[in-house]
């Protein structure tokens, strides 16, 4: 029996996490206890967790092995933090549905995002299942997208980032080290053995095997179905609120609503090829 609390936040996705202070280092069976909670949950919520960012790493590293953002604005004495301080991210990738760096072969398993500074009002995230987006297709549909794969690549993200001063890499060097990579349209958890979609517009390219006008509608068709409110859940920041969800069955936005500061911080676990 877990030793907190489990307050769920809709019947797909999302669950509060009661009774637990982050900065303690936790017994492994609390740690078990909390990965079956978010294999089950897609996304967890902690609440009034004032951690600093090395505790905060070594809540992350319980779940696997950290990695360094490809191209993302790096704590300066901690590389596998990610600072995200901004204002509203209109245009920028980050207010569209999306997963996290699908443009490598190995994306990631999950991250816990931390809120650090937020505006008065404004900045939520939202989440939604991609295991409840699939399941929703139609047969006839579910039967198309299971056997095709997608061309992920770097392009559309990178010049988010470079249209919002948050990279100066070139889009060549960029190709150069991390080109494009095939995934599934559908791939398969590798813990509970469900079928997630796993496609979004910022880095899909083009779906292999359809000409481009085929390809276009069908990722047209799958992007306007992921939108669908009855797979989401909306979590409202507090200071020292965390999110930690699971990148493999999840996609996220955030709400670019607020022009005042928002600051982040974001550790990522690795992942392995999506199958």
């Amino acid at each position: 029996m877990a030793d907190f609390e489990i307050r769920p936040m809709t019947t797909c996705i999302g669950a509060e996490i009661a009774g637990i202070d982050l900065r303690e280092e936790l017994p492994d069976r609390t740690i078990r206890a909390l990965e079956d909670a978010l294999h089950r949950h897609l996304v967890l919520f902690f609440r009034k967790q004032p951690i600093t960012l090395e505790q905060q790493i070594a809540f992350t590293r319980r779940f696997g092995e950290l990695m360094v953002h490809p191209f993302g604005p790096s704590h300066p004495d901690h590389p596998e933090i990610i600072v995200l301080d901004q204002k509203a991210p209109k245009g920028e990738g980050a207010d569209e549905w999306h997963a996290d760096t699908t443009f490598i072969p190995e994306p990631p398993l999950g991250s816990v995002l931390r809120a650090v500074q937020l505006p008065p009002l404004g900045g939520d995230t939202c989440f939604t299942s991609m295991f409840a987006a699939y399941e929703t297709l139609s047969p006839p549909i579910r039967q198309l997208v299971d056997g095709l794969r997608a061309i992920h690549d770097i392009t559309g993200n990178l010049v988010r980032a470079a249209q919002a001063g948050k990279s100066s890499l070139s889009l060549q060097d960029a190709l150069t080290k991390w080109p494009p990579v095939s995934h599934p349209l559908v791939r398969t958890h590798p813990r509970s053995g469900r079928k997630a979609l796993y496609v979004y517009a910022v880095a899909v390219k083009r779906i292999e095997g359809l000409s481009e006008k085929e390809s276009d509608s069908l990722l047209r068709l799958l992007c306007e179905h992921i939108n669908s409110p009855q797979f989401q859940c909306r979590f409202r920041w507090e200071p020292d609120s965390i999110a930690f969800w699971d990148n493999r069955a999840v996609q996220h936005l955030a709400v670019p609503d607020y022009p005042e500061r928002r600051v982040m911080v974001r550790s990522t676990l690795r992942g392995d090829i999506p199958r």
